[in-house]
Formats: C-alpha cells, sequence, structure tokens
C-alpha cells in the first residue's frame, strides 16, 4: 500500500541559532502553493512522539511577529562555483584558457571549467567538459558552434586542458594533456579549425566550475556545474597554440599576455582566491567549495598543506554544495531583555503544514550562579543537518541497523530536494565526502518532533535535537534553574560562558568539538567546574568553525573512527583552522582523560539497561543513590527501549580513564549487532558483537576533578529518552536528579588519595 504524506510546503531558517536578550534574529521563509502564513514564537519544552513519550508541549511567547504574513517561493542557488567581477575578461577578443583538470563525473552532463558563458541563450565564450566528458569550446554570439576533442577525459586523473582563439583568423584550439599514474609523459590530444562565430560575452561574469543561469523565477543562477578539482586557472589576450600553451603553464605562466593566473594555494582557509598576474582580478567562491586538497602536483611527502601549500593547489567543487541560500529575510523577532534563557523557535504555519525554525536564547556571561546550564550540541546537529543516508543507504543500512527502516516525511522531502544540501554522513553525487555543513539552509530534521528513520520505525525514535528536549523538559517539571547555550556559543565564548556555573550537563550526543570547545570544557574541569556527560560518543571528532564565514563547520574524517567516508590521501589537514582533523584521540585528546569514558561500540536495534556494580556502593556516591535500591537502572526509554544503548562509551584506564574514577553501573542487554569502532579493532574476528565483547558496553562513570570538581558520565546516547518515560517517575530521572542536586551543591568534592 503506497501511503502519501503531506508535501512540505514551507521551509525557513534563521540567520543566527543563538541570539542573546536584546538581540534580534532574522526568519527566511520559501513557500510552495500557499499565499500566506502565520508566523509566531514559542518556547519549546517537548516534542516526544513516541507512544510512551510526553508528547508535545510548547509555550506560545507574546511578541510583534505573532501576525499574518505574505508567502514566497525563494530558490536555493546549489553548487559551488568561483566568480570574478571584472569586464576586462568578458572584452576579450581572443583568447586561451589554460587549468588542470581532475574530473569526477565526466560525461555526466555538460560541465563548464571556465568562462564568461549564458546557459539561457547560448552566448559566450567557455571552456568546459562536453555531455560526453571530452574537453570542449563553446562560442556563441548571433550563431553557436562547439569544437570538441573525440576522447573522454578519464575519471579522477590529472590533465592540462585549454582552448583558443584567434579573432583575426577565426582558428580554433582544444586540447587535453592527461597525465596518468606512473607514467612520465602525456596522452596528448588536440583539434584545430576554422569557424566564423563572432562570440559576444558582453554583461556576463566569468565564472569557473559553472556557467551564467536562470532560475524558474528568470533570476540569475549558476548553471551547468562541474565536478571535481580545478587548478592554476589562466586567461591570456592571445590564442596560443596546444604547444605554446604547454610550455607557459610548464615555464613563464604569467607573461606580458597573461591577463589573470589564479593561484588558489593561496588564503586556502579564505574564501577568495588570488590572481597572481599583477592585474588585481581576484575572485569569490561562492556555496564553499573544498580546499585544502591536492593538486597535480601533490608527490605524498608533505600531508600538511601549512607546509608546501603549492601541493595543495586544487579545489574541488561540487554541484550540490551550498553554505548559504541567501534568502530574503521575511520577519524579525527582537528578543526582550527580559526572555529568559531556553529553547525557542518561529512557527510557521497553513493549515496541516508546520514549519519550526529553533533557536536558543543565551544567558549573559557571568549570569550562571547557582544554576545549571545545558549546552547543546548543535555542532553535531550541523554535522548530521539534512542526512541522506536513511533512504540513500538501501540494504547495508539495513544490515547495520537489523531492522527495515521506515522512511519518514523528512527522508522523503530530501529525495526530492538535493538542493537543500547534505550532511556530513552523506557523500556528494560524485561520491566524494562532505566535509562542510553549515546551518544558513533550512535543516529538516533539526526540527522538534523530528526522528530517526533508521533507528526504529519512523515516528517512534528521537533523535538528536528532539532527543536532547527531554533533559529540558525534566528541568522544568523539576523547577531546577538553568539556562541554555549552544557548541557556538562555547567556542565563540569559551571559558566564559562557563565558568560562574556549578554544573554544565550535556546533550545526548556531542560527537563533535572544535579546539576552542575542547580547551574550554578542559579547562573549566581543570578550575573546578562540574560536568553531567548525559550522552554517548561524545567528544569524537575534531571539527573547525571558519574564523569569519558564519554558521559553518568543517570535518576531515582521517585516519581512523567510525567513518561513512574516508578522507583522500593528503587531505586530513582542515582548511578553515589549517589542524589535523579526525578524531580527538589521535590528536592527543583521548576522550576518556576528559569524561572518564571513552567511545565503545554502537548498535542501532534496541537499547539495554544498566546494573549497579559493587563500586556504586562507595561511600564518595552514596548521594546517587538517595532514596533509590534499585541494582536495575533504566529497563525503559523511548530510543531502542532503553537507557544504555544506541552508542555507547566505556572506561579505559589504557586510554586515559582516571584511576580514581567509579563504574557504578555497566550495561547489560545490546544485542550482537553492537560493533567496535576500527580504533578498538586491532584484528577483525566473529567475537567482536557485545554479546561476546566485553569492551562493548556502556559505563556509568563518576569521579573527583581538582578545585573541587567532579564529573558524571552517562556514556550512552539513549539515556535522556528515559528521563521522562512515566511521567518523570521512575529511576533514571530520580538518580539524574540526585546528582544534579549535588553537583549544584558548592561543598567541594575531594579527590581521593
Amino acid at each position: 500500500m503506497n501511503v502519501e504524506l503531506p508535501r512540505k510546503r514551507i521551509l525557513g531558517y534563521a540567520d543566527e541559532i543563538s541570539v542573546a536578550p536584546g538581540d534580534r534574529i532574522e526568519f527566511k521563509l520559501s513557500c510552495e502553493s500557499i499565499t500566506s502564513y502565520q508566523a509566531d514564537i514559542v518556547r519549546l519544552r517537548s516534542a516526544d512522539l513516541h507512544p510512551a513519550g510526553r508528547g508535545w508541549i510548547e509555550q506560545p511567547v507574546s511578541s510583534d511577529v505573532t501576525g499574518e504574513y505574505p508567502a514566497r517561493e525563494q530558490l536555493i542557488d546549489a553548487g559551488s562555483y568561483g566568480r570574478v567581477e571584472s569586464d576586462k575578461l568578458a572584452a576579450l577578443t581572443s583568447f586561451t584558457f589554460q587549468l588542470w583538470v581532475w574530473p569526477t563525473t565526466p560525461g555526466a552532463g555538460a560541465q563548464v571549467l571556465m568562462g564568461c558563458w549564458s546557459s539561457v541563450d547560448s552566448r559566450g565564450v567557455a571552456l568546459t567538459l562536453n555531455e560526453h566528458g571530452a574537453v570542449a569550446l563553446r562560442l556563441g554570439g548571433a550563431t553557436f558552434e562547439e569544437i570538441s576533442l573525440d576522447q573522454v577525459l578519464p575519471a579522477r586523473q590529472w590533465a592540462l586542458v585549454g582552448g583558443s582563439f584567434d579573432a583575426e583568423t577565426g582558428l580554433v584550439s582544444v586540447w587535453h594533456h592527461v597525465y596518468p599514474p606512473y607514467v612520465a609523459s602525456a596522452q596528448a590530444l588536440e583539434v584545430s579549425r576554422q569557424t566564423e562565430i563572432n562570440p559576444d560575452p558582453s554583461g556576463l561574469v566569468f565564472m569557473l566550475a559553472a556557467s551564467n543561469g536562470a532560475g524558474p523565477d528568470g533570476s540569475w543562477c549558476s548553471s551547468e556545474h562541474f565536478n571535481g578539482k580545478l587548478e592554476n586557472p589562466s586567461v591570456y589576450d592571445r590564442a596560443f597554440t596546444p604547444l605554446q600553451a604547454a610550455r607557459a603553464q610548464a615555464g613563464q605562466r604569467v607573461d606580458e599576455h597573461c591577463v589573470a593566473a589564479w593561484d588558489f594555494s593561496v588564503g586556502i582557509e579564505t574564501d577568495s582566491f588570488t590572481d597572481i598576474s599583477g592585474h588585481g582580478l581576484q575572485g569569490k567562491f561562492v556555496n564553499l567549495p573544498a580546499r585544502a586538497m591536492t593538486g597535480q602536483s601533490w608527490d605524498g611527502e608533505i600531508q600538511d598543506w601549512k607546509q608546501a601549500p603549492s601541493q595543495y593547489g586544487a579545489v574541488h567543487f561540487h554541484d550540490d554544495d551550498i553554505y548559504d541560500c541567501r534568502w530574503a529575510t521575511d520577519f524579525h523577532y527582537d528578543v526582550p531583555t527580559d526572555l529568559s534563557s531556553g529553547i525557542y523557535a518561529a512557527r510557521c504555519s497553513r493549515d496541516d503544514d508546520h514549519e519550526y525554525v529553533p533557536f536558543v536564547v543565551r544567558p549573559e556571561l557571568g549570569a550562571g550562579a547557582g544554576r545549571a546550564l545545558v549546552l547543546l550540541p548543535t555542532a553535531s546537529y550541523m554535522a548530521y543537518a539534512n542526512e541522506f543516508c536513511g533512504s540513500t543507504g538501501g540494504g547495508h543500512i539495513q544490515v547495520t541497523m537489523n531492522h527495515a527502516t521506515a522512511l519518514s516525511a523528512q527522508d522523503l522531502l530530501l529525495n526530492e530536494r538535493p538542493d537543500l544540501g547534505c550532511s556530513m554522513y552523506d557523500r556528494h553525487s560524485d561520491g566524494s565526502g562532505v566535509c562542510y555543513s553549515s546551518r544558513l539552509r533550512p535543516i529538516v530534521n533539526f526540527r522538534p518532533g523530528v526522528t530517526n528513520s533508521w533507528v526504529g520505525a519512523a515516528g517512534t525514535i528521537p533523535w538528536q535535537f528532539n532527543a536532547d528536549l527531554p533533559l529540558v523538559d525534566w528541568l522544568e517539571h523539576e523547577r531546577f534553574d538553568f539556562d541554555v547555550a549552544t557548541d557556538e556559543d562555547l567556542h565563540r565564548f569559551g571559558m566564559d560562558l562557563l565558568d560562574s556555573y556549578p554544573v554544565v550537563l550535556t546533550g545526548s550526543h556531542p560527537e563533535y568539538y572544535s579546539t576552542a570547545m575542547h580547551d574550554a570544557l578542559d579547562r573549566y574541569l581543570r578550575h573546578g567546574g562540574r560536568l553531567m556527560y548525559l550522552g554517548g560518543n561524545g567528544f569524537y571528532w575534531r571539527i573547525a568553525y571558519h574564523s569569519t564565514l558564519p554558521g559553518v563547520i568543517e570535518l576531515r574524517r582521517a585516519e581512523d573512527g567510525i567513518r561513512d567516508w574516508v578522507a583522500q590521501p593528503g587531505e586530513y589537514y582542515m582548511s578553515f583552522s589549517g589542524e589535523y582533523g579526525g578524531m580527538w584521540q589521535r590528536n592527543g585528546r583521548p576522550i576518556p582523560t576528559l569524561v572518564g569514558v571513552g567511545m565503545a561500540g554502537q548498535g542501532f536495534d534496541i537499547s539495554g539497561w544498566y546494573c549497579r556494580t559493587d563500586a556504586s556502593q562507595d561511600p564518595r556516591v552514596a548521594f546517587m543513590w538517595d532514596g533509590m535500591d534499585d541494582e536495575v537502572i533504566g529497563d525503559f526509554g523511548t530510543v531502542g527501549g532503553g537507557a544504555a544503548g544506541i552508542e555507547v562509551d566505556r572506561y579505559a584506564a589504557e586510554l586515559g580513564s582516571p584511576l580514581h574514577a567509579l563504574v557504578v553501573a555497566t550495561s547489560e542487554g545490546l544485542s550482537d549487532t553492537y560493533y567496535p569502532g576500527p580504533e578498538e579493532i586491532d584484528g577483525a574476528d566473529s567475537a567482536m558483537d557485545a554479546v561476546q565483547n566485553h569492551n562493548v558496553r556502556a559505563d556509568m562513570t563518576f569521579f573527583e576533578t581538582p578545585r573541587g570538581g567532579a564529573v558524571f558520565s552517562t556514556g550512552s546516547i539513549a539515556y535522556l529518552g528515559s528521563l521522562s518515560w512515566n511521567a518523570f517517575d521512575n529511576n533514571v530521572a530520580r538518580l539524574t536528579g540526585n546528582v544534579l542536586r549535588r553537583f549544584l551543591d558548592a561543598t567541594p568534592f575531594v579527590v581521593p588519595d
């Protein structure tokens, strides 16, 4: 039976994810098939749609936002490219274009490499790969002609390609020199012929990796995107022969005929590209093509692009890259100066269609005395933003999850809207891994009520943002005083955000941490702070935020770790910061040294529970069990049916867990579909699963830190899904409350001798 889900007609995003009282936040909406919508601001508390969950709880906020707004459709110009704002390039009559090319999808439609070309009226000049994947030169004015080679460029091999046009003689030349691996000389191919075309590129933008196009509404957009790497593009004001062009590239690239020569190895950490010809034709990259990519001269000796930038002068473009949708603002919200910290959303509705755009109102710095701080793991939300793997993973996903995948409404929407961009768990259309993720686009799985389609049946298992709302719901129910901040706040403000709070609480899956975030949390603990790590697989991957571009993070899935894709050799260092990517463990900061436990394994069918250990009887942790005599903790919950599961962490003294830490409970009931990560496997065998491998487990731990601090870790993503069970009348909620009350108590903890 086919079930037709209601079509999503409203999509939106905001320019910020966290604002302080007195700040302004702007909301940008796009609507289909409606003329208006109702908008207001709400405070979010719960959106757990599990049959045993708390349901939907939100509180209206009185504001000037409330009202009816005209609907309009706003388009997304997806696909990365470079553009040069100069009339000099369009004014050339005779010219030569030449650059290095590493194509990834030759033959998958026409792809522009460089030039001033309009795909709307076939006008201008452009060096391209034609629809078959061969190098071609387009000339268009009153008429159009394309001169191409017959041989298709091989995928993922470097080639020097070019084309020239002599306006006086009408001679057109096109060439490629392919440099296969382990072959000293190039395989060359060229063609020349006369044309009577008088090309007209007037008024067109000079572009790299795309052409000038038009959207359905007639507005300008990019078109004919190239997939693959480009390096060292050059433009000359005369028509070179193929031999002359090759000599120019090998020798004096910049001469008196050079109009522009762009060196992508300059300013790798920026979104600009530099013209080294002396004519000042600098350019701008749009939608963040990947930088710090190995170029045609990379010899494998240098792995860090900062040590040999000339070997990293390539940029990888993708036809599905997206950074900023650049939508116009539909309405804004001026946050009242007296609005309390918490999780809010702009709610936009028409009939049965509701779009929520969440944001956090953060506290004023230094306002945390006597209060708890919830650190919402928004970097993880961005890493998972618009994840496709539930619908594109096929049989692999179902084998991994040990059940049939149930597609949700957001999965179907993402299948229809690839222009919404990918998550860091996906691959681009050309098969390369997604290393950048932005929040300046609609993120359909960063919404209340959204569930994970590949962890249990759709509509039942809360995940990421929706899995963290129970913590807020519980804190409000128990009348704890608390504030909420985001990973972006932690990265930006560091220790200044944390130092006034006696205790910090994490969400269910704080997996992605920048250096600034890690430094701040480490310093907080060293200075007597108290941390409740209420999740699993936290602090695992090292990321970088861009220093000038807002709302975007970078990840290189380098050696080791659980990876849906693997960075190419030589591309382990991040372009934003120059830091070595990958796991924090490989960067000298094992997770157990920070929070006592580290990633042990994952499984996605069912969750288990905790059983108390003998160490739980230690007087140091007597406060945890106040009013409790339960030996089994959390054999219930909305995430897989228990408090211990999905991704789990264990105590590991060999990896840096404090020797004085107490493992007060450990998991049972994990299935044989739970496996360790690659970093835990020295040699694969048939006894790696959780049933046979004791190292695949969740350990609940406690340890004291210097200056009166302490850390409590649950080591399980599923833990927060048990808090709200039976309207908070359960042993997980009782245990968590006991820990939080003691952590709020100013009485110092003492590290045992």
